[in-house]
């Protein structure tokens, strides 16, 4: 590809018209500047998205779980369990506790003490 048909494909891939220089229309996904921005869903992870983003095993995110390590945030009506965001906050509090010698009773501790005051 050389010369005007480089241009024109610039131009095409970058949302310029190549013939009048006015920018093409934005697409509908993408704000625009004084429009109110919309609500979004919180994301909600499944535990194969939480074992593939934290690097933990499936084995190791359910006894988290069920030492009230990690909590979850709501059910699939096929009975999984869904986690937020805050998820991986506490994923990584969690590694940095260990990794400063504190076992797993003295950190499922310090997170009750939280969730007791979040309650």
């Amino acid at each position: 590809m050389g010369g005007a048909s480089q241009f024109a494909f610039m131009a095409a891939a970058f949302g310029d018209d190549a013939r009048d220089g006015e920018p093409a229309p934005l697409p509908p996904h993408v704000e625009r500047r004084g429009r109110k921005q919309r609500r979004r869903p919180p994301k909600l992870y499944r535990i194969g998205e939480l074992v593939a983003y934290s690097g933990l095993s499936r084995q190791t995110v359910h006894n988290y779980t069920a030492m009230g390590l990690l909590r979850e945030a709501d059910w699939t009506e096929g009975g999984h369990r869904l986690y937020d965001e805050s998820v991986f906050e506490r994923i990584d509090e969690i590694a940095d506790r260990k990794a400063g010698g504190e076992s797993l009773l003295k950190i499922r501790e310090h997170f009750a003490g939280i969730d007791r005051r979040d309650e």
